[in-house]
């Protein structure tokens, strides 16, 4: 089986680098990771870095596959999957997402989203991003509950495009964009679907709002009691387990 591994924001693939080992472990098949463009990714002439541009990006990659895969998006790369899974089932087997909450027509963006959202505002946090050591970045991404060693790789991805990309993306996600989205969540129960619900992840809806949006997408809820928005970073092997029993389940 082929498994593709979608991450976000502001991440690199190097945010999959503890959980991947621990996937073969279990007999998964080396998964690919797809980065999306800007996000350690070059970002291709006339690509605008907006909701339906990275699905548009995600359905692209996908059919160059040329099968249909298990899909696993986490952070933004969560919203794009089920972007694609609402619009393209036909190029998944299955989709899991951790954030399937900020479909949900009350979900409120967290502090730091919405400060990307506004200009001025937003550009100055984001130069602050850049302009700080990468070791001072890394620190941070700890501080929130990325494993050091990861926190550390993916630190170093961040450069201009990144910081454009992240500008571009939110202002486009602003509300009411989100709820709109969600009102289309019933399409992606076309393919099976997994709800990663990180107990401790504050930023991606409340435990009632991510429930909810997986009702209505037909998606099996797998709650990760005690971890955080990385939660892959923080306990591989629950988190290898959880998708590789979804897979063996299908």
């Amino acid at each position: 089986m082929t498994v593709v591994l979608v991450h976000g924001n502001p991440e690199t693939a190097a945010v999959w680098d503890l959980l991947v080992p621990q996937l073969v472990a279990l007999g998964v098949d080396e998964p690919v990771r797809l980065s999306p463009p800007g996000f350690g990714a070059p970002v291709p002439p006339g690509f605008t870095a907006t909701v339906d541009g990275y699905r548009d990006w995600l359905v692209a990659e996908l059919e160059a596959i040329g099968e249909p895969v298990h899909l696993v998006g986490h952070d933004w790369g969560g919203g794009h999957v089920v972007n694609v899974a609402m619009t393209r089932p036909d190029l998944l087997r299955s989709w899991c997402s951790d954030i399937i909450g900020v479909f949900d027509p009350d979900y409120v963006w967290h502090d730091l989203a919405q400060a990307w959202q506004q200009p001025g505002v937003g550009d100055q946090a984001v130069a602050a991003m850049g302009s700080a050591p990468v070791e001072v970045r890394a620190t941070q991404l700890a501080k929130r509950g990325m494993g050091s060693a990861v926190a550390e790789r993916v630190a170093a991805g961040f450069d201009t495009a990144m910081g454009e990309c992240i500008l571009a993306l939110y202002r486009d996600a602003a509300q009411p964009a989100m709820a709109q989205l969600g009102a289309g969540l019933e399409a992606a129960a076309a393919r099976p679907g997994l709800a990663i619900l990180a107990s401790d992840d504050h930023m991606v809806g409340t435990d009632g709002q991510r429930r909810r949006c997986a009702a209505r997408a037909g998606a099996r809820v797998e709650v990760l009691d005690g971890l955080g928005h990385w939660w892959m970073a923080e306990d591989l092997e629950r988190g290898a387990e959880v998708l590789a029993a979804f897979w063996r389940s299908l």
